[in-house]
């Protein structure tokens, strides 16, 4: 069986050739990653040193990380220490941010808490990043586009969230929908901090020129997605790899997309160098839409082959009272945008993803992080 440096090695391998011109525009220029311990920094992180690493100094990319190791830092981001042209501050965004010796080129703002169990406990840190550490990011763009240096792309990770629970006409969701949210549910805190994160990027798009651009991920899973962080596919995950019932805390009606995390990072860069100024993208996958009971029955043939899983799929209530509050029913994007706008191309076919996904765990099951 493949294990799991085999799946990372061959995802960057992929990435670094089909981001060949994207990689080539950043070579030479700094590179700033905000929230880079985070999952998708996995590969947004690995991609660019991973090209760093095949490349003679004048094309290499100079990239810097931001974290504030809230969550703490992941073994893989600590062993990239000493690697050609990297470097990792710990940088807590709420707070005033370091004087920058040299200009940034591009920067790509990760930097927030995506996970719903840490995000409902933390909501005033979620608020602070996705607004305040993004204004004060956006403020040294316009400040080094006054002073002769301005950047060459900036990228917010903004959430399929912002649509909230879309009607059935709008399924498959465009980015023209402008979305169902409530602004006083228990996802408030960060689904209504991303959505004003995209109007303080459209605002210095349009006032100061500075060249932002939206993503809004769709259900991204895959390597770096911590197994304690308490989405759907890693706690099914860690269930099996600790030999215990998959346990589901509700019926399993609702249905997603799932998008394998090296396409969406793909993409991600796409839009960062490719993307227009003001722009928000859809990145996911357009099908198959499969219901969480149905998920989980996968996982169980999946288990089988790989590991001699002999589990069984359970209900269970779950013991936070806000679980399934605000939580949408469908959710699934119009990629039409982003295929046709920067080349985005996803790969990965959902049952290969979940195979690779389950033997990386297999190989990082890591200790449980706050």
């Amino acid at each position: 069986m493949t294990g799991a440096d085999d799946i990372a090695r061959l995802d960057l391998d992929r990435l670094t050739e089909e981001l060949a011109d994207d990689f080539g525009t950043m070579a030479g220029k700094r590179l700033l990653i905000t929230g880079g311990g985070g999952f998708l920094g996995y590969y947004l992180v690995q991609a660019a040193v991973h090209w760093n690493r095949q490349k003679p100094a004048s094309e290499r990319i100079r990239v810097t990380v931001w974290d504030n190791g809230v969550r703490g830092l992941p073994d893989w981001l600590i062993a990239l220490n000493g690697s050609p042209d990297y470097r990792f501050e710990p940088v807590d965004l709420i707070r005033p941010l370091p004087a920058q010796q040299e200009p940034l080129d591009f920067v790509v703002h990760a930097a927030g808490i995506a996970s719903p169990i840490v995000y409902r406990r933390l909501p005033l840190e979620t608020i602070d990043a996705n607004i305040n550490g993004l204004r004060a990011l956006l403020e040294v763009a316009r400040r080094q586009a006054d002073d002769g240096h301005p950047m060459g792309g900036f990228l917010f990770f903004s959430s399929s969230e912002i649509y909230g629970d879309p009607p059935a006409n709008k399924i498959p969701t465009p980015e023209t929908f402008r979305g169902y949210v409530s602004c006083t549910g228990p996802r408030a805190c960060y689904d209504e901090s991303k959505r004003f994160g995209e109007t303080l990027c459209v605002v210095f798009a349009q006032q100061y020129g500075v060249p932002t651009r939206m993503v809004r991920p769709f259900n991204n899973y895959g390597p770096g997605l911590r197994i304690h962080d308490g989405r759907v596919l890693p706690d099914f995950a860690r269930a099996m790899l600790a030999g215990q019932d998959i346990v589901m805390h509700s019926a399993g009606s609702p249905t997603r997309t799932f998008c394998y995390s090296a396409d969406a990072v793909s993409g991600y860069y796409r839009v960062l160098i490719r993307g227009r100024a003001g722009e928000a993208y859809n990145i996911g996958v357009e099908t198959p839409e499969i219901s969480m009971r149905a998920l989980a029955e996968s996982l169980l043939d999946i288990g089988g082959e790989l590991f001699g899983y002999t589990g069984r799929v359970v209900l269970q209530p779950s013991a936070e009272k806000d679980y399934l509050v605000d939580n949408p029913q469908r959710r699934c994007p119009v990629i039409t945008k982003a295929r046709t706008e920067v080349g985005y191309a996803p790969q990965v076919e959902l049952m290969e993803g979940l195979r690779r996904s389950l033997i990386w765990y297999a190989g990082n099951r890591e200790a449980k992080e706050v």
